[in-house]
């Protein structure tokens, strides 16, 4: 069975903005004002890091997910 693979995630901040944590971590690796420079940090991180990313809305749900290696099923071709 293969790995599970790391995570980023792009989270609402309690105080107000956007966080990008790395997943099971309690404290942010950033913070940011605005979602839009929440996402281009985690991207950077996570294509970096080989990890996926996961970009959250307000309510918590997950918007969009994207993968920078590490993907148990990669498409094939």
């Amino acid at each position: 069975m293969p790995k599970k693979p790391d995570t980023h995630h792009i989270v609402p901040n309690p105080d107000g903005g956007w966080s990008v944590k790395r997943g099971g971590s309690k404290r942010a690796s950033s913070r940011h004002a605005v979602k839009r420079e929440a996402i281009d940090a985690g991207r950077r991180v996570s294509r970096n890091q080989k990890t996926e990313l996961r970009i959250h809305n307000k309510d918590g749900k997950v918007r969009e997910s994207d993968s920078h290696g590490g993907d148990p099923y990669p498409p094939r071709g």
